[in-house]
């Protein structure tokens, strides 16, 4: 599993949240909402990785997805873009390659 984050989004973690060079955005799975499993949709949060199952440094951020949140991505990629009209981060998924 693999996280990628666009330039765009990027930008957008370093502006709106603040967020700066040595920094962490773990992604995280909640209850409710809709994704890539049924009844669960993808929440974030600043925080130290403990067990990380994927992890990506962009921009001098951090970005990681816990081992037991593995499960959601159900082998596949998380990639993380930018909507301009809404103002926010957007969250695809595209299956592993084997």
């Amino acid at each position: 599993m693999e996280i990628r984050i666009s330039e765009d989004a990027q930008k957008w973690f370093h502006d709106e949240m603040g967020l700066g060079s040595g920094d962490f955005v773990r992604f995280t799975v909640r209850y409710g909402g809709s994704g890539l499993q049924p009844g669960f949709s993808l929440g974030l949060s600043v925080e130290r990785p403990e067990n990380p199952a994927a992890a990506n440094e962009a921009g001098g951020i951090t970005y990681f997805i816990e081992s037991d949140d593995e499960w959601y991505f159900d082998g596949h990629d998380l990639v993380v873009g930018y909507d301009a009209a809404l103002d926010e981060p957007e969250y695809g998924y595209e299956k592993e390659k084997a």
